[in-house]
């Protein structure tokens, strides 16, 4: 089993979770307007003076899943050079 993170702008989400369904995945756990500062997305707090906020998605799920939502996720990316998007997977311990 795999944890795949997503971080991105929350202005993408319909597209975000269009690759959750185009992969099957309907389990996950979302938190809506995160904070954060990317190198390549810039700096996202939610006010005046740095506006916009993130969301971030944990996905539990198997190898082969993980790799074809890590490839939805490359793919958004190229498509969408300037809005935030990135994915982070490892490996789960234990399950319970």
């Amino acid at each position: 089993m795999l944890m795949v993170m997503i971080v991105y702008n929350e202005a993408i989400d319909d597209e975000v979770m269009g690759i959750l369904e185009n992969c099957a995945l309907s389990n996950y756990t979302k938190l809506n307007g995160v904070f954060g500062k990317g190198a390549t997305s810039g700096t996202h707090l939610g006010d005046d003076v740095w506006p916009g906020r993130n969301n971030l998605l944990y996905i539990c799920c198997e190898s082969v899943e993980a790799q074809k939502l890590l490839s939805g996720v490359k793919e958004l990316r190229k498509k969408l050079e300037k809005e935030g998007i990135k994915a982070f997977a490892w490996n789960l311990e234990d399950v319970t």
